[in-house]
């Protein structure tokens, strides 16, 4: 908020029901919605530095309408077809005519909003880059994409996500439709010691690793800081890295078993999850 960037949260009720989600009913469908604006809150989210928008109250206007089929006369079938992995859909999938809308509509959303920074996962990048193709035919803004990565699922990756297609790297991310892939904010500090302990994490293998990936994005703030990983002293005592690469360089070498660097990782989460869990308890 410091450097002038306003920030859009956006409910997308309509695209969950498009691609059937909560079995494509509108009202449970917007029951989760509210419940991910309460996660939001329980996570630090500040609303009143932020604009919730919901895409019911955003296509409730003919002139949304008007632009989607603008935006529909600049895109051919076959370029929306490619686009539709953005559902979590394979090329190819039979669909419905209902989801070939998905992608012009995340599109009009990008105009009607005046989006200038599209902040989406890595699985969306092809919405994206339609959008940006698509405002520079109309003679629009054309957005910046920006895009984070995928978290790995707990079952590991045959390599390093960053090097796959994103089609095929989609496979092995962390994913809400496959809970023993996921850590969810509402596991208890058993529930995620007992799912990071059964984790993939084969000693000296760091790519496709799912304990590294989490210690990458979401434990280490600082890699030029030193860890500490604490350890029984009967199991050799603390062990102490001057740095996150020296620490993945222990590891490499067998310096480090998977049950010690588990149980730091395990309690990482623990530590960034613990205050959302906390916020349902109190708020049920």
């Amino acid at each position: 908020m410091g450097i002038g960037v306003k920030f859009n949260l956006y409910v997308a009720d309509y695209f969950a029901f498009v691609n059937k989600k909560m079995g494509g009913d509108l009202d449970h469908i917007r029951e989760v919605g509210k419940y991910f604006v309460e996660v939001w809150k329980a996570a630090g989210v500040d609303e009143s530095k932020v604009k919730i928008i919901w895409s019911k109250d955003l296509m409730n206007d003919f002139e949304y309408w008007d632009t989607f089929l603008k935006v529909g006369k600049m895109i051919s079938l076959d370029r929306v077809k490619r686009a539709i992995t953005i559902m979590g859909r394979k090329e190819g999938d039979t669909l419905e005519a209902g989801q070939l809308f998905y992608p012009p509509m995340q599109v009009t959303d990008v105009i009607k909003m005046e989006i200038d920074i599209c902040q989406l996962g890595m699985d969306q990048r092809k919405a994206n880059m339609l959008a940006r193709e698509v405002t520079k035919k109309l003679g629009l803004k054309v957005p910046v994409a920006v895009h984070h990565p995928y978290m790995l699922g707990l079952q590991g990756a045959p390599g390093d996500l960053k090097n796959m297609d994103p089609d095929t790297a989609f496979d092995y991310k962390m994913s809400k439709s496959n809970p023993k892939s996921t850590i969810l904010v509402h596991d208890s500090e058993e529930e995620i010691r007992k799912k990071v302990n059964s984790a993939y994490c084969p000693e000296k293998v760091v790519v496709g690793n799912p304990i590294f990936d989490y210690m990458e994005k979401l434990i280490v703030d600082d890699k030029e800081a030193p860890i500490t990983i604490e350890r029984p002293e009967k199991f050799g005592g603390k062990i102490e890295a001057s740095n996150y690469n020296e620490l993945v360089a222990m590891y490499k070498e067998g310096k480090i078993h998977p049950v010690d660097i588990k149980a730091y990782v395990a309690n990482g989460i623990n530590v960034q999850v613990k205050p959302i869990r906390e916020y349902f308890e109190k708020n049920k």
